[in-house]
This record gives structure tokens, sequence and C-alpha cells, in this order.
């Protein structure tokens, strides 16, 4: 017994896996495996890395699975974006209604940092060999037998690969051929962002400023580096895009025509070209991620609304886990399953609670938390610990 889990846990299950989508979830999953002494190939529709992504938050469940798959890497991190210390609440005329010193690292044992999406590309990027990842290969499709899968391209280009990771977002071609599925499901929840080197006059001593509206809210985030980065979002039981970047700037500063000019103002300083203009989206539950030799992670897997603020945290938990199940699972579907095993449930109630988040943004204020519904864990306080405080196991 003793040998044959040596030999087991001394020799990959796999050579070689590919991985889908250039993003924090695919790369973060490509440094999990190599450090397993794999293979890894990762393939970007994008014809290059460049400044894109919005502000988003590493809350400790994220900060520790990364810190397991790539140590030091929470401290680079840091140096590149922002701990957030102080949060503030204000209405839109710039009013203070409350702030609050965080706690997260008290709690939890980590921070909670702000980053730009683009910066943590790039610091996860820096931890792998520049020529495992391929730039403008957009998968159109794959084919898989017994002993491996073919990966297609366009431009006629294939690979071959004992494994497929689909790691490429609520859009996800690989998600689609596996389950046919059809386009995401529309949330109510229009959205506009940005990030761009600016100095908010309302920040203070606060590094997340969050603006409540009737009907519609904006973060403020600082993101690190001079950056700041705005997100708005406005409920909208229909959606519509605009037709033009002048049109979509245009139609944002339309929805805070009422709001205070310090706010309007971060978006006047945006050119029209940087500004995204979509629809939030999820997509339900799977009961399974696998088939075969393809798998999925990430937003491909669990596509939650950002109420949260779980999306890459959530990313981070399943490269983490990816890795453990390569290393102690006797072959490639003993792992898939004990991954699936370990990941599904808990992705489930946080993917319900962040939908169920984005729509009580939209409450009116005067409601009171005792007339909204309560969903899964109760009191609230043993959910924030359910959340973040999964931690990696420490294996012997």
């Amino acid at each position: 017994m003793k040998t044959n889990l040596t030999d087991k846990l001394s020799k990959a299950i796999v050579e070689k896996v590919a991985i889908i989508g250039a993003g924090p979830g695919g790369l973060a999953a490509a440094i999990a495996l190599r450090s397993q002494g794999i293979d890894v190939q990762v393939y970007e529709k994008a014809q290059e890395f460049g400044p894109a992504g919005t502000g988003l938050g590493l809350a400790p469940n994220g900060l520790n699975c990364l810190d397991a798959i790539a140590p030091g890497i929470v401290e680079t991190l840091k140096s590149s974006g922002c701990e957030v210390h102080h949060t503030v609440l204000k209405n839109i005329q710039g009013e203070t209604i409350r702030a609050n010193a965080t706690k997260y690292l008290e709690q939890y044992g980590q921070p909670l940092l702000t980053i730009w999406w683009y910066r943590l590309q790039q610091v996860l990027a820096s931890r792998l060999p520049s020529d495992i990842i391929h730039l403008n290969h957009r998968c159109i499709g794959f084919e898989q037998d017994e002993n491996g899968v073919e990966i297609h391209f366009d431009g006629e280009k294939s690979v071959y690969a004992d494994l497929l990771i689909g790691a490429d977002g609520v859009n996800s071609v690989i998600r689609e051929t596996l389950f046919g599925e059809s386009k995401p499901n529309y949330i109510g929840s229009m959205c506009w962002r940005a990030v761009i080197k600016y100095h908010h006059e309302l920040f203070n001593d606060y590094e997340l400023v969050f603006v409540k509206g009737n009907k519609q809210f904006m973060y403020l985030l600082n993101v690190g580096g001079g950056y700041t980065s705005w997100i708005s979002r406005k409920f909208s039981p229909e959606y519509s895009l605009s037709h033009s970047a002048d049109e979509v700037k245009s139609r944002i500063l339309h929805e805070l025509a009422d709001w205070d000019k310090s706010f309007r103002a971060v978006v006047e300083a945006t050119s029209a070209e940087q500004i995204w203009e979509g629809p939030i989206c999820d997509r339900p539950p799977l009961t399974q991620w696998s088939q075969g030799r393809v798998t999925l992670s990430g937003d491909a897997a669990h596509p939650m609304a950002p109420a949260m603020g779980q999306g890459a945290n959530t990313t981070f938990e399943d490269a983490y886990e990816l890795r453990e199940c390569f290393s102690h699972s006797a072959n490639l579907q003993e792992a898939l399953t004990s991954y699936e095993q370990r990941r599904i449930e808990r992705t489930k109630i946080i993917q319900a609670r962040s939908a169920l988040g984005e729509m009580r943004y939209y409450e009116d204020t005067s409601t009171s938390p005792g007339q909204t519904p309560q969903r899964q864990m109760t009191p609230n306080e043993d959910f924030n610990k359910w959340l973040y405080d999964y931690k990696p196991a420490v294996t012997s």
C-alpha cells in the first residue's frame, strides 16, 4: 500500500494540460498545475495583454488559496493594489451615511485588497514562463476520446492534450460545447465601468466608496498606483446596449444627472472608449463540471453576479482544489470527481447569495433588513465566516 501511494504521488496523473483563457483564473490554474510537474499550455483569444477589466476585491478566501499555489504572491499583490482599511457609504448628494473600519485581517487573517484586473493578470502571468501563454488563439471547439482531447482554434490551428480546462468566462465556448447551453441569464442589472488615473476628492481616508441612489449605485475603488475604478449599476428589467462609445458616456452621465458633481466628475474624466457597458449575467448551477477529459473552472463553471465580489476569489479556490485533487488521486477520473465534490455545492451557495445580493442593492433604503428573506446560512456572521475562512488544508 505504501509503495502504491508513493508511486501515485510521484508521477503526475496527466502529462499535458491545455487551459482555455488567460484571465486570472486560467493563469492561477496554470501556476497550480505546473507546481505538480505537469506541462501546462494556456491559450488566449486576445491578441495581446493590455489594460482591460475592472477593479475587483481579493478577499481572505481567495488570497489564502493564491498564497498556497504561489507562495509570496500576496505580498506582491499588496504592492500592486490597495489594502482596504476603511469603507464609506454615501448618498448621491455626497453626504456620508456611515463609515467603517474593515476587520478582514483581524477576523480572517488576510486583508481585503482592491486591484485592477489587468494588474492582477500581470502579476499572475509573471509567475509563468512566457512561452506557455499563447495569444491570438480563439478556441472554436474540441473533440475527445478516452486517450486525449483535440482542441481547435481559429485559423485551422489545433493542439492535443490529456486534459482540457475551460477557464474562458461567462460566455465559455467549452461549457457550451460540453452542455449545450444557450446565452447567459440577464439578472436585471446594467453596468458601466472603467479604470482611470484619477484622485477622487471624496476618498479622504477611505479606500472604497459606495454610493446608493434610487435603483442604482456606484462603487469607487482605489486600485493602487494612482488608479481609480468606478463601477455604476442600475436596476433595469430590460437591457439595451448603446450604439457607440460616445453614446455610452452620454447615457451613464444622464443616469447620474441628479448626483453630486464629484461623482459625475470621475465619469467626465474618463474617455468614452474606456467605458465598458454591459449586462450583469449569471448561469444556473451545474450538477457536473466535467465530461471525460474536459472540465471547467471559474466563471465558466460558476458565473455569478458581482454583488459579493466572489468571482475571482472562488476561481482561486478552484485552482487550489484542482491542484490538491491532482496530487492526491490515482487517476484523472478520480481527480475530476473529487474536484466537483469539493467545489460544486460551495459555489452553488455563493452563486445564489450573489444573485440575491445584487437585487438587494436596489431595495428601497427604508426597507429594514428583517423584511428581506434570509437564504442559506444565517445570521450573516456565520455566512461570512464560512465564506472567508476557507483555508487550504495543510498537507503533510
